[in-house]
């Protein structure tokens, strides 16, 4: 999944690189989270937009479930801890994801199913410190991220910009472990939910796909509110609402 609360502008110094990092991990989480969203899948040959509703409970429990159109309605996605499941109510199924499909693709968008349910944690996943690019601006921050040894990731590193008025992400640019931009991740339209001011749509535009982009919009969204557990339970998976 494939993300900051409000922080207070920096102001003399600075900021701590872990504070950012800790807050890019936490941005659209809290301690529960519950929204409407949608996304929007553009390729060369076809476009198309689900619908869905997102629940998260702390940084270990995610569901989604699509609500439309209506092919693709009920299919659901759970994930606890290190551990993720699918179903598809065309075949009645609950499907295991194996750690080694937390890169690939969701539903068929340029998201991987680690983007969506976030299974990695920067703060925890990554090493991490403040750089320079060649095009960066006065009014941003950047921060490159390169994977423990230990960790699963894919990414050889990745670098990101905050706003250093407010820290909330610009963008993130993803590179394999020859030094290639694979992809890029573009933050936009900043919106406040329930008190909580984040960029409300993420744009993922892949290097290596030609005429590809996936953007995923906040339609409404609460934190911090109560969530009940039995929403992140395999039960849950195989309601179709």
């Amino acid at each position: 999944m494939l993300l900051l609360c409000v922080l207070t502008p920096a102001q003399e110094s600075t900021p701590d690189v872990e504070t950012i990092i800790k807050k890019i991990d936490q941005l659209y989480r809290s301690d529960t989270s519950h929204a409407e969203m949608e996304m929007h899948i553009v390729t060369p040959h076809w476009e198309r937009t689900l619908a869905m509703t997102v629940w998260s409970k702390g940084m270990d429990k995610t569901f989604i479930r699509i609500t439309a159109p209506k092919k693709e309605q009920g299919v659901a996605t759970l994930r606890i801890g290190n551990e993720m499941w699918n179903y598809l109510p065309k075949t009645n199924k609950v499907m295991k994801i194996p750690p080694s499909m937390m890169m690939g693709s969701w539903m068929g968008s340029d998201f991987t199913n680690d983007d969506l349910v976030r299974e990695s944690s920067m703060l925890d996943d990554y090493t991490y410190q403040f750089v320079t690019p060649e095009d960066a601006s006065p009014d941003h921050l950047y921060v490159q991220l390169v994977p423990k040894e230990d960790s699963p990731i894919v990414w050889g590193k990745i670098v990101a910009a905050v706003q250093s008025s407010d820290y909330l992400p610009v963008w993130q640019r993803f590179y394999d472990e020859k030094g290639k931009l694979m992809r890029v991740m573009n933050f936009k339209e900043v919106k406040t939910f329930g008190g909580k001011t984040l960029p409300s749509a993420m744009e993922i535009i892949p290097e290596n796909k030609e005429g590809h982009k996936t953007v995923v919009r906040w339609l409404n969204a609460t934190f911090d509110s109560d969530i009940d557990d039995k929403i992140f339970t395999r039960r849950n998976l195989q309601r179709r609402r």
